[in-house]
């Protein structure tokens, strides 16, 4: 029999395959960058690096005269030397707005922030390497970010949310015939990612063997690679049985043998299918929240935080090895804490 697919290790390949293609569209140089950042990178990362870089050196191609007669995979090191501050600057302003391939992009706050962080990143690689004289990349300001709003379903939204993957009163007859034979599955996967903020790559990853029901835990792949131990409570203890009782029953694809979520056609779920199908319950109890998986991690978060008001504990069960992205995210509901402690306090018996 074939071995069943790791989830992970596939898409690291997936990801090897498309970055080796895009290495192909971007200046030669480029390739010792890559290398470089091998060892302390993730897969994924390097990847967002080579979208972006492409990004930068097409508009240096379309917008300089002096390069638009040299094809991109030609351009020399020697290049980098020869951008200025206001290069840069200009770049960040074209972000804003752009077109190819009768294709239009635009960039926000967060987008121009990305891309001249791996700008950055990919200057002070030849710099530090003292193949360059200059790194224009670090004399440019980040773009200031703002705190976005944390959109999340309320406790109730919730209970809605789960009642209605049980009985579906509230789907079409078209979504009531396939919820007759995904239900199961489905609750076991929303609780999941409700009752432990696990994101939906980790989700999806899961083979049966991760599942510990002694222990109450699964074990994942956290973003960056490395494994973790997330525990959970008896109402995902119970999805996750009844659906892991209906799963042995499976005939999976060859190659998904091992999977823990299959879909209809008994593979091993995509992200982009959890995604699907949070969207179309999520219709189903509101209309104002625009619900994805990373909204059902920020509602986890956002209760673990108000029952506890332990910062440094949401960092790790959401395994943010950074407790200031966890800080970012969920300083609005210090005001919350701060009302607490205000009705708290007692200057006069009444």
């Amino acid at each position: 029999m074939q071995n069943s697919k790791n989830y992970h290790d596939e898409l690291n390949k997936q990801n090897i395959i498309r970055l080796r293609s895009l290495m192909e569209e971007l200046p030669g140089f480029c390739r010792q960058f890559f290398r470089g950042i091998e060892q302390t990178t993730a897969t994924r990362t390097r990847l967002a690096y080579a979208y972006d870089l492409g990004v930068f050196f097409e508009f240096l191609h379309r917008k300089n005269p002096a390069l638009s007669a040299t094809s991109i995979p030609e351009f020399p090191l020697s290049l980098l030397d020869r951008i200025s501050k206001t290069d840069i600057e200009e770049y960040l302003e074209y972000l804003s707005y752009y077109t190819k391939d009768g294709v239009e992009y635009t960039n926000d706050e967060r987008g121009k922030h990305r891309k001249l962080a791996s700008l950055r990143t990919f200057y002070n690689y030849f710099f530090k390497d003292e193949q360059i004289r200059t790194n224009p990349a670090a004399l440019v300001s980040m773009p200031k970010l703002h705190d976005k709003e944390i959109i999340r379903l309320d406790p109730n939204e919730v209970a809605v949310l789960l009642d209605q993957v049980e009985d579906g009163s509230k789907m079409t007859k078209s979504q009531l015939r396939f919820h007759e034979k995904t239900k199961v599955r489905d609750l076991a996967l929303l609780t999941l990612l409700l009752g432990t903020g696990i994101r939906v790559s980790e989700c999806v990853g899961l083979d049966l063997d991760d599942v510990d029901f002694d222990n109450l835990a699964i074990r994942i792949r956290r973003k960056g690679g490395y494994e973790d131990t997330v525990y959970f409570g008896e109402e995902v203890e119970s999805a996750l049985h009844a659906y892991r009782e209906q799963r042995l029953h499976m005939l999976p694809e060859s190659g998904h043998e091992n999977a823990f979520f299959l879909s209809l056609q008994n593979r091993r779920m995509a992200v982009r299918s959890v995604e699907k199908l949070v969207k179309k319950y999520a219709s189903l109890v509101t209309t104002t929240k625009r619900i994805t998986p990373h909204k059902l991690r920020s509602t986890y978060g956002t209760n673990l935080y108000q029952e506890t008001g332990d910062i440094y504990l949401v960092a790790d069960v959401l395994g943010h090895k950074d407790v200031n992205t966890t800080r970012k995210h969920y300083a609005a509901m210090k005001d919350e804490n701060k009302r607490k402690a205000a009705r708290t306090v007692k200057l006069r018996e009444p």
